[in-house]
């Protein structure tokens, strides 16, 4: 009976189960959905063919409240790197104390390494999980600064401010030398002002340092006017006005081209009034004045050399009556008997600023009491030699030095070198005044001797300069081949140069073929500037902005010349250079398609060429690089001689008869 009762029900189960199946079989086929009997027959051995979120969601079918989905097999970036973050805890050893950090910082700065350095805070510190202090920043903003990285050093110092750091005075003077050193003037100038205003916002008194760095940012990037109201600040201030203070307002006269030395000699008598004492610094950025700057128009030069004259003449009084003229002196003399102590103290005044006016012998406006010496004609003062005359010429300028207490270096003597008339005679006398001054020469200063030579078409003369340099012991570097470039005005000469360099294991450069290019074009010579063109290209070298300017100037030329040529057909020479003309355009066109800059604007191709200055600071040193330049090599000074062996006698001073006599024509109209 029980086993009766046992298969009836067994048979009602199984009868309710296949209902069950006609009636799910049913539901699919009103859905529209078809399917094979293979799949009708796994459906007996799977409970569900559906995805647990469709059964969620399907109103016919039960399922689960939460559905259970499978995680993605590829995990979110962040989730790995906050995991990792969490499980690479470094030791207590890993970390460095914050010395050594900053000590990190400081050696990478040293080697120009500014990628490295700033990898230091954004990258090894940030893994040591370890926060910098403001020394930190304000070792890497001062590292950009003296770069010019003005862009990152402002990052860095909103980093500062973001982590809650002190931005002290250290830090305003290192972002006020970005600003100055930035190869941007506009953006200079731009956050120089911004700066000022977050100063004044957090009523920052700036100290002399903040004051100077502030005077060396406006007058570097051409805002004299700034620049002279920050040292009238420092005065109302009672701030010391010291020698570094002048030389950065000298610093900005050199950034006025047209006025800049007109502006220096205001500056350089201020000091004498001030009693501040130049020092080698002064004297050499009062050159670089001489050799860059002009006077700018003459009424407005004569009215600042009567001032100096009038300011520097002790116990004067009323400086708006002493304008040397003596109409303007005399009503004031010949007032009533009220004005006669008056009259007593300007009349020798007076009589003092006409003996300056009159004084014989050459013009002297660098010393505490200059004066005009003869007759001066200021509207011929035009060259360097000619400002340096006004100055009283280089023995006056090395006397004056001795009476500072200051000793000229070799950066005097090769600044000297720039603004001293261009001829033997001058050249000898100052070689003469290093051998008695005992001072040691270096390869710089030679470089520019062959280069005066050179711009004065003295070719001869400049390679004559090669044998100075031996007996000076000393050895050439690229920039002596650079301008020795000057004067291969012939494929021979340059071979002969290419020759020696490759002798010496120096490298070229493009800027050495650029020197050969520009006589290439100037002799008009199609076949040697062809030359260059193919060394440029076999060299894998990239040409710079001034070589494509040679080029296009060289296309320009020659192109009126074809224009003419074509205009009179039977112009002699017309074959020949339409023969090498068109050689010469294939050859250039073929050139610049393989430079890739074929069909493009000089601007574009300028574009192509031109190197971001920040680049550099993005990308890091490659390797090997310290093998090749030895920090203390790179690190150490020029070498420097004696020029006791260089025989001064051997410079032919006959050489005047021609070029000193025009100069002298000049000199002579200024006394």
């Amino acid at each position: 009976m029980s086993v009766t009762i046992i298969n009836a029900l067994r048979r009602q189960c199984v009868g309710q189960f296949r209902l069950l199946v006609l009636q799910r079989q049913s539901v699919l086929c009103t859905r529209g959905l078809r399917y094979s009997p293979a799949i009708l027959s796994q459906s007996k051995h799977i409970k569900d063919d559906f995805s647990l979120l469709e059964a969620s969601n399907s109103s016919e079918h039960f399922g689960t409240l939460s559905p259970q989905v499978d995680e993605p097999e590829m995990l979110d970036e962040g989730d790995l790197r906050e995991e990792e973050f969490l499980l690479n805890k470094p030791t207590r050893d890993q970390k460095l104390s914050v010395r050594q950090y900053a000590d990190l910082i400081k050696d990478h700065l040293k080697n120009k390494r500014i990628r490295e350095a700033l990898d230091v805070i954004e990258v090894r510190m940030k893994q040591d999980r370890v926060k910098p202090v403001n020394y930190h920043f304000n070792l890497l903003i001062g590292g950009c600064a003296r770069v010019g990285y003005s862009k990152k050093a402002f990052q860095l110092y909103n980093k500062m401010k973001q982590h809650g750091l002190k931005v002290t005075g250290g830090t305003y003077t290192s972002l006020f030398n970005a600003c100055a050193n930035s190869p941007f003037l506009g953006d200079g100038i731009t956050r120089a002002n911004h700066l000022r205003e977050i100063m004044l916002e957090k009523g920052y008194e700036p100290n002399e340092s903040n004051y100077n760095a502030m005077i060396k940012a406006y007058g570097r990037c051409g805002e004299l006017k700034t620049a002279f109201q920050l040292v009238d600040e420092m005065v109302a201030r009672r701030l010391r006005v010291g020698t570094d203070t002048f030389n950065f307002l000298l610093q900005a006269c050199i950034s006025d081209r047209e006025l800049g030395f007109r502006h220096a000699l205001l500056v350089w008598h201020r000091m004498h009034r001030m009693k501040v004492r130049p020092d080698r610094y002064s004297f050499n950025l009062l050159l670089r004045c001489v050799r860059d700057c002009q006077l700018g128009d003459l009424e407005t030069m004569e009215q600042v050399i009567e001032q100096i004259l009038s300011n520097s003449i002790e116990g004067h009084g009323q400086q708006q009556l002493i304008t040397g003229k003596e109409e303007d002196i005399s009503p004031a003399i010949q007032d009533d008997h009220g004005e006669e102590h008056l009259s007593k103290q300007i009349a020798p005044v007076a009589n003092e600023l006409q003996e300056r006016l009159t004084h014989e012998g050459v013009p002297d406006l660098l010393s505490a009491k200059p004066h005009l010496g003869s007759l001066v004609k200021l509207g011929e003062v035009r060259k360097p030699e000619d400002r340096l005359l006004l100055l009283g010429g280089s023995s006056n300028v090395f006397a004056e030095m001795a009476k500072c207490g200051v000793e000229p270096d070799i950066r005097t003597v090769t600044e000297m070198l720039d603004v001293i008339p261009p001829t033997y005679t001058a050249e000898k006398h100052l070689l003469t005044t290093i051998k008695q001054l005992k001072l040691r020469c270096d390869i710089d200063f030679f470089n520019i001797l062959i280069k005066k030579r050179s711009m004065r078409f003295d070719y001869e003369g400049a390679k004559d300069v090669l044998y100075m340099i031996e007996a000076a012991n000393l050895e050439p570097d690229i920039v002596t081949y650079g301008v020795l470039a000057l004067g291969c005005q012939t494929q021979e000469e340059a071979r002969s140069l290419l020759k020696m360099m490759q002798d010496a294991n120096v490298h070229m450069n493009i800027q050495i073929l650029g020197a050969m290019l520009r006589q290439g074009c100037i002799k008009n010579n199609f076949r040697y500037v062809t030359e260059v063109l193919n060394i440029v290209k076999n060299e894998r070298l990239k040409p710079n902005e001034q070589f494509l300017r040679h080029l296009e100037d060289f296309s320009k030329v020659c192109e009126k010349r074809d224009r003419e040529y074509d205009a009179k057909p039977r112009k002699k020479g017309r074959e020949e250079f339409k023969m090498e003309y068109n050689r010469y355009r294939m050859q250039l066109d073929a050139w610049r398609e393989h430079m890739g800059l074929h069909g493009l604007a000089l601007d574009q191709a300028l574009g192509i060429v031109r190197e971001h200055p920040w680049e550099q600071f993005k990308q890091r040193q490659e390797d090997g690089f310290e093998a090749v330049k030895n920090p203390k090599l790179r690190h150490k000074r020029k070498k420097q001689h004696f020029i006791r062996k260089v025989d001064l006698d051997a410079i032919d001073d006959d050489e005047e008869d021609q070029n000193d006599g025009n100069n002298m024509k000049e000199v002579r109209s200024l006394r």
